[in-house]
């Protein structure tokens, strides 16, 4: 069997891309199978997977508060969101047989394991697929960042970051039909450039610790699968 790429990796699954339920669902269970059965496939084949997953979806601090609530219970009301998508996320993988750990950077005991990194490496190196919810547990830090700080924390060799884009562009694709994608791009370029990646923030720290994020699209999540077996899929933000 091919060796992977990676061995372990930190996945970056926007909440917006896990919507769509229709009305009065912000869950769209079918995208998230389709998820899970590309992590199932990974963990079969004994890739460490940690994931990261917005709540966009669900609620967004700064633009969903709107003023109207203040900025830090905003934030604290946007990780409370991650933390429903990663509930619905673990509950379809454990129904497909993967072992799967929930923690949270905010301690919600009868829900999920708080985070402690020296269990969640001992999670992953056991097979599991664990899940970090509620972002850093800190205000005005975005889940972008959470990824990039998790990643560094479990020695991640990659992060994975699944987008509605196929990638990195000059310019918005949705708006500029003549938008031209990177294959590869640098960190610098990426902050210089004001590019629509991860926010400065994550970008930085994944640029000080050395650690690659690849951009692709989760529109087929067997892309998950393809990229951490080394196949060249959308842009690679590298030093």
């Amino acid at each position: 069997m091919e060796k992977p790429l990676y061995k372990r990796v930190l996945l970056k699954v926007s909440g917006e891309a896990l919507g769509g339920g229709g009305v009065g669902s912000p869950l769209n269970f079918e995208v998230i199978r389709r998820v899970c059965e590309a992590l199932k496939v990974c963990n079969d084949a004994g890739i460490q997977v940690g994931v990261v997953i917005g709540g966009g979806n669900i609620w967004r601090g700064v633009k969903d508060g709107n003023g109207k609530v203040d900025r830090v219970r905003a934030d604290h009301m946007g990780m409370m969101a991650t933390v429903i998508n990663s509930l619905a996320v673990a509950d379809t993988l454990e129904q497909m047989g993967v072992d799967v750990r929930v923690q949270t950077a905010l301690e919600i005991r009868a829900v999920a394991e708080p985070y402690i990194r020296a269990r969640a490496l001992r999670h992953l190196e056991k097979g599991r697929v664990v899940i970090f919810a509620c972002g850093t547990g800190r205000p005005f830090f975005s889940t972008d960042t959470a990824a990039a700080l998790y990643a560094a924390e479990i020695g991640a060799q990659a992060i994975l970051l699944a987008k509605n884009v196929d990638g990195v562009y000059d310019s918005d694709p949705n708006i500029n039909p003549g938008a031209i994608r990177f294959d590869a791009i640098t960190y610098a370029d990426v902050l210089s450039r004001q590019l629509a990646v991860m926010d400065s923030t994550a970008t930085s720290l994944s640029m000080d610790n050395h650690i690659p994020v690849i951009v692709f699209a989760l529109e087929e999540p067997g892309n998950i699968y393809r990229v951490i077996m080394g196949e060249k899929l959308g842009t690679t933000v590298s030093n």
